[in-house]
């Protein structure tokens, strides 16, 4: 059974994250779907640190770009989401190639949601682990 109340589709998500923080860092949505939200972001000169490995804020970007749409079209018609907190524990390193990220609902309620997402690197390793604790607001 589906979690998505509004309609949803990668062509859609793709296109929501035009012009934004999301885009200008190379996050591209992969999948969608009954009970989660996939994405990736690259290991690149836009994503580095210093020390020549993923920056540790990228890998929260992604995390809040897909626990926030995530809580988008979870919602119901009218409502939106706005984060309340997110942590983030870095497991692993990723120096180069793809890290990707998977958002599921840890719960759905009326006025908060919170969201896990795991984040893997190419070979499939466990890279960062965050929660997403997302307010949800009615239309005023």
């Amino acid at each position: 059974m589906s979690i998505w109340i509004k309609p949803i589709s990668l062509p859609l998500l793709n296109q929501l994250n035009a012009h934004t923080a999301a885009s200008h860092l190379g996050i591209e949505m992969t999948e969608v779907g009954d009970d989660f939200l996939c994405g990736r972001v690259p290991v690149d000169d836009r994503t580095r640190q210093p020390f020549g490995i993923l920056h540790g804020g990228v890998s929260v970007v992604l995390a809040e770009t897909l626990g926030s749409i995530g809580a988008f079209y979870a919602c119901p018609e009218g409502h939106h989401g706005v984060g309340l907190d997110i942590n983030a524990n870095h497991i692993r390193a990723s120096a180069s190639g793809w890290v990707t990220g998977t958002a599921r609902a840890v719960h759905l309620g009326r006025t908060t949601q919170v969201w896990q997402i795991d984040m893997v690197n190419d070979e499939g390793q466990l890279t960062c682990v965050s929660r997403l604790t997302m307010a949800i607001l009615a239309p005023r």
